[in-house]
């Protein structure tokens, strides 16, 4: 049976997700802020959790409809088949977002909501009273310009939680967005990726599964492994699917930094994430590095003077490695930073700029092509 799904992403993600979504086969309905639709079976469910590394969460989506007042929030919600999944003891807790529309008390909603599939449910069951005491089911109201949608998450732990990262450094870089960073940056077998200021070891680790095509979900576990109407067999069958497909290459990337703690942390998520052999972690100071003999691109985060340090010590830092990664030419350079000043601090105009969020916070990731001037 097809259900239509939606994937979550953070902003600017939309595309990288929606271009995911196609290699893996599935059928995509539609494309909002932070959001793409798309169809799959059962065994889509699992796949989709399993390999999906630009997504934050998976939804199954039972239904959208116009509404404008309570009454038909109520009606709305009431007409779906919440039965399909929810059994009569089952718990099934409401939250939600409510965005430029008329309905905007999300509490309110929320309650409305959660009123109206027990009366479904009272129905169909013929109980009076839900105990709530089994498997739980998430359901997410999101309602944009009148708009609802109501949906049961199949995720649980949100998808950046890969399972290598226990310990970070201060003002980590979520995994979601590292490896759109490290995507955008097109890791290569033969090309060195090098991020000089890893702290967590984030974008190494992504850029790494990445170019070895390493699922990011294959070793967690999601919430609908708990859903009886999805088979266990498709989750074993996600898995074994993503081993298949991973690949053998001479990728390799190094993930160094200047304060021995943090390359602690680095190198202990190296080694959770099963990469000790691609990802190599050693300290270095980023505005000293030299260029190899060999292709090369640097990747990375740097402080932004948000959580970390003040924007004037971070306006040095553009500075400093500035001059240090202009002279890496011909390699290629990738920076992320919210500070719309960075490129007359770094002292070149990037031959791209692409709009990102980490977080909620704006940022630009800038690029720069080797050997262009």
């Amino acid at each position: 049976m097809n259900f239509e799904l939606v994937a979550t992403c953070l902003f600017g993600l939309e595309k990288l997700l929606g271009e995911e979504l196609t290699r893996l086969g599935f059928d995509r309905v539609a494309t909002i802020d932070g959001r793409v639709v798309f169809r799959a079976d059962e065994d889509g469910i699992a796949r989709a959790n399993v390999g999906l590394r630009f997504a934050e969460r998976v939804y199954i989506r039972l239904g959208h409809f116009k509404a404008e007042t309570f009454d038909r929030l109520f009606e709305g919600t009431k007409a779906l088949p919440w039965e399909m999944w929810i059994g009569k003891k089952d718990a099934f807790p409401v939250k939600g977002h409510a965005i430029h529309s008329k309905l905007f008390s999300v509490p309110d909603c929320q309650k409305i909501v959660k009123k109206a599939i027990v009366e479904r449910l009272k129905k169909q069951y013929g109980i009076a009273w839900f105990e709530e005491s089994e498997i739980k089911y998430q359901v997410e109201l999101f309602i944009l310009k009148d708009e609802v949608s109501l949906m049961i998450d199949t995720t649980g732990a949100p998808l950046h939680k890969r399972g290598y990262r226990i310990e970070s450094n201060e003002a980590p870089i979520r995994e979601t967005l590292a490896a759109a960073i490290a995507a955008i940056s097109r890791p290569l077998p033969h090309v060195l990726l090098w991020d000089p200021m890893c702290g967590s070891g984030t974008i190494a680790i992504e850029g790494a599964m990445i170019a070895k095509n390493i699922a990011p979900g294959k070793n967690r576990s999601f919430a609908a492994m708990d859903f009886p109407a999805i088979p266990k067999g498709a989750w074993q069958r996600a898995r074994e699917e993503a081993l298949s497909l991973e690949l053998s290459n001479e990728f390799e990337a190094y993930a160094s930094d200047i304060d021995p703690k943090t390359l602690a942390i680095a190198e202990a998520n190296v080694k959770r994430a099963g990469l000790s052999s691609v990802v190599r972690c050693f300290e270095a100071d980023a505005r000293k590095i030299k260029a190899l003999d060999r292709r090369g691109t640097i990747v990375t985060n740097p402080p932004y003077g948000e959580r970390l340090g003040t924007v004037e010590e971070a306006r040095a830092l553009y500075r400093e490695i500035g001059s240090a990664f202009n002279a890496l030419s011909p390699w290629h350079v990738y920076v992320i930073s919210s500070d719309k000043e960075f490129e007359r601090f770094y002292g070149k105009r990037a031959d791209r700029v692409r709009k990102l969020y980490n977080g909620m916070l704006p940022c630009n990731l800038y690029q720069y092509f080797g050997g262009k001037k």
